[in-house]
C-alpha cells in the first residue's frame, strides 16, 4: 500500500512539474480548455491542467517583418511591371490571431498583391515611379483596416523594387541621359552668356576709364596751355614794363648830360663795341647809324617837351 501512495505521489509531482510553463517577455500563449478557448498566458510562471487543458498556439509579439516575392502588375499606360513589397507588421490579439483565419501570412500576401495591383491600375509608368510614398501610405491603410480582425496591426508598407521591362528601361536611361545632356547645355549656354556679358561690360568699363582719362588729359593740357598764355602774357607785360622804364631813365640821363647828335652817334658805336665784346673778328655797322643817332636825338626833344614831362 505505502509503495502505491508513493508511486502516485511520484507520479504526482512529476505531471505538475511537466505542466509548468514559463512564459518568455514578447511571447503569449493561448490555452484551451477540452478544445475550447480558455485563456491567453502572458509573460510569467503558468501551471496547465494535464490531460484537460493544452496549448493551442505560441504567438510571438514581437513586430515581424514578410517579404512577399515580385507581383507582376499592370500599369494604367498597360505597361507590365515586377513590383515586390515589404510588410511589417504586429500581432495584438493573440486570440485573434489564432482562430481569425487559418493562414493569417498567406492572407497578408494575397491581400498586398490584389491591392497593389488596384492601386497601380490606376496610374501610369511615370506615375508609379515617383509615387511610392503615396503608395505606401495607401497600402498601409487598406492592410491595417482589412487585418485589424484578425488581430494583425499593419506597421509600414514598402515597395522595395519596382522593375519594368527592359525595353522600357532602356528608353528611360535614354529619356535620362537626353535630359542631363539638356541640362549641360543650358547651363553651358548659362555660362557663355555671363562670361560674354561680364566681358562686354569689362570693354565698356574700359572705354569709359579711357574716355575720362581723355577727358582729363585734355582738361590738364588746356589748364596747362591757359597757364603758359598767361605767364607769357605776364611776362610781355612786365618787358614793356623794364623796357618803357629803361627807356625813361635812358632819356634822363641823356637829358642830364646834355648830350650831341654827335655824342649820341658815338654812344651807339660804343654800343656795338660792346655788343662785339671782342670775341667778333668782323663788326658791321649799320649804315642807317646816323638814322639810330636821329632817333636818340628825338626821344631827347621828347622829353624836353612839357606834355611828355606831365605825363611822366
Amino acid at each position: 500500500m505505502e509503495i502505491i501512495i508513493l508511486s502516485l505521489v511520484l507520479l504526482l509531482a512529476v505531471l505538475v512539474i511537466v505542466n509548468i510553463r514559463v512564459v518568455p517577455q514578447a511571447y503569449s500563449y493561448v490555452i484551451e480548455r477540452l478544445g475550447s478557448y480558455h485563456t491567453t498566458w502572458g509573460t510569467g510562471l503558468h501551471i496547465k491542467i494535464p490531460f484537460i487543458e493544452r496549448i493551442a498556439k505560441v504567438v510571438m509579439l514581437k513586430e515581424q517583418v514578410a517579404d512577399f516575392a515580385p507581383q507582376p502588375v499592370i500599369t494604367k499606360d498597360n505597361v507590365t511591371m515586377q513590383i515586390d513589397t515589404v510588410v511589417f507588421f504586429q500581432i495584438t490579439d493573440p486570440k485573434l490571431f489564432t482562430y481569425g483565419i487559418d493562414n493569417p501570412i498567406a492572407s497578408i500576401e494575397y491581400l498586398t498583391s490584389t491591392t497593389l495591383r488596384n492601386m497601380v491600375g490606376d496610374l501610369e509608368l511615370d506615375e508609379t515611379l515617383t509615387s511610392r510614398d503615396t503608395v505606401n501610405a495607401k497600402m498601409r491603410m487598406v492592410l491595417d483596416e482589412a487585418t485589424d480582425p484578425w488581430g494583425i496591426k499593419v506597421t509600414r508598407v514598402e515597395l522595395r523594387n519596382i522593375l519594368p521591362p527592359r525595353e522600357i528601361q532602356d528608353a528611360m536611361e535614354k529619356q535620362m541621359k537626353a535630359e542631363r545632356e539638356r541640362r549641360e547645355s543650358i547651363l553651358r549656354a548659362e555660362g557663355e552668356k555671363k562670361s560674354a556679358i561680364l566681358v562686354a561690360e569689362g570693354k565698356k568699363e574700359s572705354v569709359i576709364l579711357g574716355a575720362e582719362a581723355d577727358k582729363q588729359s585734355a582738361i590738364l593740357r588746356a589748364e596747362a596751355t591757359k597757364e603758359a598764355a598767361i605767364r607769357e602774357s605776364e611776362g610781355q607785360a612786365e618787358a614793356i614794363l623794364k623796357v618803357q622804364d629803361a627807356v625813361a631813365r635812358g632819356i634822363v640821363m641823356l637829358n642830364n648830360a646834355a648830350a650831341t647828335k654827335e655824342v649820341l652817334t658815338l654812344k651807339s658805336l660804343e654800343a656795338f663795341e660792346r655788343a662785339a665784346d671782342g670775341r667778333a673778328t668782323k663788326i658791321i655797322i649799320p649804315s642807317n647809324i646816323q638814322g639810330l643817332a636821329g632817333i636818340v636825338a628825338s626821344l631827347k626833344e621828347l622829353t624836353n617837351d612839357d606834355n611828355f614831362n606831365n605825363a611822366g
